[in-house]
């Protein structure tokens, strides 16, 4: 039985509280920040790209090649219908039972646009002007925090997800910051062990932020 400790984002004080909740290992969805606090488990573990430390893999400079031609707007969060088409494609092709797969236009709005943090939109475009991904991000003091992505599902040999990482982590570079939040790991999750892989990482102990070592 999954259980989770939360509390709501709102105020003047909800970007200074959402920064301190993010780096308490907390993850924020619309107005509510969540983390897990299960009886007896500790299978996710938060955890963050030590900046500093990055350099990209042969692997991840190849990708990075493969995807020039991709540019990246970063935009205000603010939807349209294009994004939430994208998003539709996206969830029926990849995430068909999961628990947004009835996300309607007016969820997707508020996922977005509701919000009293400092949060923004990434677009990424090809040299025709489609729109093929989109990240949802927030500015944290120390990095960026990433909250949700979603790309073309016909696009899938461009590995846009892990795209979109690199490129964030070059964005944060060039702002001086320190970190990206990518949320939670499990060890045992297919699904999470991509995370790994932007190594050198650190995970939220009961002392504070220390290195990860993968199993």
């Amino acid at each position: 039985m999954e259980r989770k400790l939360f509390t709501h984002l709102a105020g003047s004080d909800a970007d200074t509280l959402n920064n301190r909740l993010t780096h308490a290992g907390f993850r924020r969805s619309q107005s509510i920040a969540y983390r897990p606090a299960c009886d007896a488990c500790s299978a996710c573990q938060s955890v963050r790209i030590v900046l500093r430390h990055f350099t990209p893999s042969t692997s991840f400079r190849r990708l990075m090649r493969k995807n020039v031609d991709l540019t990246g707007e970063v935009c205000p969060p603010h939807t349209g219908r294009e994004q939430y088409d994208l998003l539709r494609r996206y969830l029926d092709a990849r995430h068909e039972y999961g628990g947004m797969a009835d996300m309607t236009p007016g969820d997707y709005v508020a996922m977005v646009e509701e919000t009293a943090v400092d949060t923004f939109v990434t677009e990424y475009r090809n040299t025709d002007g489609d729109l093929l991904a989109c990240l949802l991000g927030d500015r944290m003091r120390d990095g960026i925090s990433l909250v949700y992505s979603f790309f073309d599902p016909l696009a899938e040999k461009r590995s846009l997800g892990s795209f979109m990482i690199l490129d964030q982590i070059a964005r944060a570079k060039e702002s001086g910051h320190a970190h990206i939040y990518l949320g939670y790991l499990i060890e045992d999750c297919r699904k999470m062990a991509y995370k790994k892989r932007f190594g050198p990482l650190q995970k939220l102990g009961q002392d504070g932020w220390e290195d990860y070592h993968p199993a």
